[in-house]
């Protein structure tokens, strides 16, 4: 009798739930277009209107094969998500496909690994969506108390990377940490590399503390993770239109940044060599592509609706690989765009294409763009939330967590509205407390771990299962897969 930890799922099973209707299942009302806009939704967001001016301070110019480097091994991955997208038509995602290969146990894990990208990635933009709400209000000549803002920790965090990597290059004894001499140097190193880190790091020194600790609370965060929450229990339907209406918004304002920054490049903000276009080299770009990893995330989450999708063989692969290839390109745009109109130095952590715009004097433009990116940060909340609902909805419906509380489904509004609201209030708490780095991390340790399981699962299942019907083939199996791993 072989060990129940690693039983999997026969595809005759996952094939007859997949096709479970009734009140007591989810509804299906999405078609490519939605699933398209969906996936469009969760990627366009974080990377370009937060990450990317944390990923150019690292990278430079190089910025631009950052994104290429992590868009390549997205799109490995997103070759094996549509196979299993199409060939599984389940909510659980990963965690599917997992318990159908490599059994209950990698299911587990995999499931928990899932709240790391979903959960937190979900916070992770909340964070980045109250950076540029504070934008906002300091247009209309409103501040937020940097207690209730929690921005400046990003900053604070570059600041010190950055003087480390100067400091590593000075060999004077006189720099003793703490002393006057070394705070001068500090204060010398900031202000050269960026006057606004300076500010960022001397701004951390006037906010509230506690038995020496700082107050810290993201209240715009808090907030908006609420909010979304409140939209994914009322329905799918509902969700969808709001999401496909945010992505109209959300292209449009980056098809206007491409084609009106593109006036404003400089060439020579670009370098005129390699070690101007990567000032850290290869490893620089390398932890930019790090870095801005987190904005290929999302894709993904498309195969989290299998289970609302009309016609998911043919619609979930089609929604994972356009969204990709779209998104791919404005990305790398983007880059080229952003590191053209000014030096990479100069380059804003917290809202970098709206300030980018500013100091050309395009004021109008600059709150067109953080009215954007407030609306795509939004859609991508609401893709992480909603991912993550569902990867929990088919544990519980497996028996790995309790059914009761989080498969229930609401018999109005059709969806799983208890673990909703439950995941929506530990997301809003963890981006209202948690500095916007850490929780990327957090977010690309799952992500990638997600990625790695689902190409060695394809694999796995082409030996065990070679006669399965696959609306969708991965091409080039075990090459592409085998690509996915390495890249991720």
């Amino acid at each position: 009798m072989g060990n129940p930890l690693f039983a999997t799922k026969s595809m005759d099973r996952l094939l007859s739930e997949a096709g479970e209707t009734g009140e007591h299942s989810l509804k299906r009302t999405l078609g490519p277009f939605q699933l398209t806009a969906l996936g469009v939704g969760a990627i366009i967001g974080a990377g370009i209107f937060v990450l990317s001016g944390l990923g150019a301070h690292y990278a430079g110019p190089g910025l631009m094969l950052s994104f290429v480097i992590s868009g390549l091994g997205c799109a490995f991955a997103g070759l094996c998500y549509a196979e299993f997208a199409a060939m599984i038509p389940l909510a659980g995602s990963a965690y599917t496909y997992a318990y159908a290969t490599l059994g209950e146990l990698f299911a587990w894990i995999i499931g928990w690994d899932l709240t790391l990208e979903y959960a937190m990635g979900a916070s992770t933009v909340s964070s980045g969506w109250s950076n540029h709400f504070i934008e906002l209000l300091n247009i209309f000549h409103i501040k937020m108390p940097l207690w209730l803002a929690y921005d400046h920790w990003t900053g604070l965090r570059t600041a010190e990377n950055i003087v480390a990597r100067q400091m590593a290059h000075t060999a004077d004894p006189s720099l003793v940490p703490g002393t006057q001499a070394y705070l001068a140097k500090v204060g010398g190193i900031l202000a050269a590399h960026s006057p606004e880190l300076a500010q960022r790091a001397h701004d951390l020194l006037a906010a509230p503390s506690i038995f020496g600790v700082e107050i810290g609370f993201n209240l715009p965060a808090f907030v908006i993770a609420l909010v979304i929450t409140a939209i994914l229990v009322i329905g799918i339907r509902e969700s969808a239109r709001f999401n496909a209406t945010i992505v109209v918004i959300k292209v449009s304002v980056v098809l206007f940044v491409i084609a009106l920054g593109a006036k404003y490049i400089n060439g020579v903000n670009w370098g005129s060599d390699w070690h101007s276009f990567a000032p850290y080299g290869f490893s620089g770009i390398g932890a930019g592509a790090a870095y801005i990893f987190f904005a290929y995330i999302g894709f993904d989450a498309v195969s989290t609706t299998a289970q609302e999708a009309k016609n998911p063989q043919r619609d979930l692969p089609i929604g994972i690989i356009a969204s990709l290839i779209i998104c791919t390109v404005l990305y790398i745009s983007v880059a080229a765009v952003l590191t053209g109109m000014m030096p990479w130095q100069e380059v804003n952590i917290e809202a970098p294409i709206a300030h980018a715009f500013m100091d050309r004097g395009l004021t109008t433009a600059s709150h067109i763009i953080t009215l954007g990116a407030l609306a795509g940060l939004t859609s991508v909340m609401l893709v992480m939330l909603l991912g993550q609902t569902r990867v929990l909805y088919s544990m519980a419906n497996d028996g790995l967590l309790p059914k009761k509380f989080f498969a229930e489904i609401h018999p109005k509004w059709r969806t799983p509205w208890k673990n909703t609201m439950l995941v929506g209030l530990l997301a809003a708490i963890v981006g209202s407390v948690t500095p916007i780095d850490d929780i990327g991390k957090m977010v690309n340790i799952g992500t990638l771990l997600a990625f790695v399981i689902v190409c060695v699962a394809v694999m796995v299942l082409r030996s065990t299962n070679p006669g399965q019907a696959r609306p969708f083939r991965t091409p080039w199996v075990p090459l592409v897969p085998i690509l996915g791993i390495a890249f991720n």
